[in-house]
């Protein structure tokens, strides 16, 4: 798909509109439905102090694949597969939202399951991590058939959870996974990679809408249904794009693009595991909790996790000048 630049630009503003513009109707029927996210007493997870709407994730899907289909008017296998997984993502985010309004934990079995059954998708549409360039010998090294699919299945399922585990205060998710879009944009661009660019670009255009309404004191939650859906779109962007055809040192490109939920939940998931912990048990032991203990207010952490992000990003950058 060879896109003109100014359909990155009518992709941006026209799904950030619809994201903008959707989101009160939709704030408005979550308090009819009681489908909002109460606040908690004796807890450090649970901040904010009135109930807060949880149906921004249905505005970002809408926003996200009515601006796709609109301004490329394709729809490929890739296209329904991420379409479909999608759509998986959500109705268990959503199951696992409706719990949470009612003061109860989803199980993580099914969570699990979903997700994977997302990131198979993916893999079984042509979306994988195929191999990399051999810096010494300049051939493409083509990985085994199963090694393709764990390691993709590996990366979509990862990056759909960090960036659902950073999503525990206004504005940072949002905030995150809008500078990770922005850089892998940058990538595609670079890598003349129309389709991830229009991705990705879209991706910038809900996430910044969205941060209207999420920015401290937020009006508006996307749960753990938004949360992991643009996570998993931002894996799929990853590996369509700067995976593809990449370098032994351009590997580091996405993952230092999406630097800080990943290295942060690395932690956070190690942690876990050392103490018995199932890796979806909620705690307050990311940075950014980390950091409101330290003494920072809400906005300071995160201004500071989006600045370290942004230096990570600007790395991811700088190792793609270094192999053009």
């Amino acid at each position: 798909m060879v896109v003109k630049r100014i359909f990155y630009l009518l992709a941006f503003v026209l799904s950030f509109m619809i994201v903008y513009l959707l989101i009160p109707p939709f704030a408005k029927l979550a308090f009819r439905l009681d489908f909002v996210d109460k606040p908690q007493k004796n807890t450090e997870r649970k901040i904010h102090r009135e109930p807060i709407p949880l149906t921004a994730s249905y505005v970002i899907f809408i926003g996200f694949f009515v601006t796709y289909l609109l301004v490329t008017r394709e729809f490929t296998l890739q296209t329904g597969a991420i379409f479909v997984g999608g759509v998986l993502l959500l109705i268990i985010g959503t199951v696992d939202d409706w719990y949470k309004t009612k003061g109860k934990d989803f199980p993580a079995l099914p969570k699990f399951i979903v997700q994977m059954s997302a990131a198979v998708l993916v893999y079984a549409s042509g979306i994988a991590f195929t191999g990399f360039y051999n810096p010494l010998s300049g051939e493409y090294v083509v990985l085994p058939i199963v090694l393709q699919f764990l390691l993709t299945i590996l990366w979509i399922f990862g990056v759909t959870t960090v960036i659902n585990f950073s999503d525990g205060m206004d504005g940072l998710a949002g905030g995150l996974s809008a500078i990770s879009a922005i850089t892998l944009f940058i990538v595609a661009l670079a890598k003349g990679q129309s389709t991830s660019a229009m991705l990705a670009v879209i991706v910038v255009g809900v996430t910044v809408a969205y941060l209207r309404y999420n920015k401290h004191p937020a009006r508006i939650f996307m749960g753990d249904a938004g949360a992991t859906f643009i996570g998993f779109i931002l894996a799929v962007i990853a590996l369509d794009g700067a995976f593809k055809q990449a370098t032994v040192l351009s590997l580091f490109i996405p993952i230092l693009a999406l630097g800080v939920p990943i290295f942060d939940n690395l932690f956070v998931v190690a942690k876990r595991f050392i103490q018995g912990k199932s890796i979806y048990q909620a705690d307050a032991s990311q940075a950014h909790y980390r950091l409101l203990r330290a003494g920072l207010n809400h906005k300071q952490v995160v201004m500071v996790l989006c600045l370290v992000s942004t230096c990570f990003c600007l790395s991811s950058i700088i190792l793609l000048l270094v192999q053009t």
